[in-house]
């Protein structure tokens, strides 16, 4: 049931900054690169995040 809970979050997460990237209202070269580098390393702390979770229920 904790694994399903995890999994939500960060769905909801992903799901969350697609939808306010679709949404921007600066569309522009520069803020691009900027979300394209904040998604990057969002992904890579949810990553290390949901593995010392699972590592922590274990």
């Amino acid at each position: 049931m904790r694994n399903n809970f995890i999994k939500g979050m960060a769905a909801g997460a992903i799901i969350g900054a697609t939808a306010g990237m679709m949404i921007m209202p600066r569309r522009d070269k520069n803020s691009k690169r900027r979300v394209r580098m904040s998604a990057g390393t969002f992904r890579s702390t949810a990553e290390d995040l949901y593995d010392n979770i699972i590592d922590w229920i274990k």
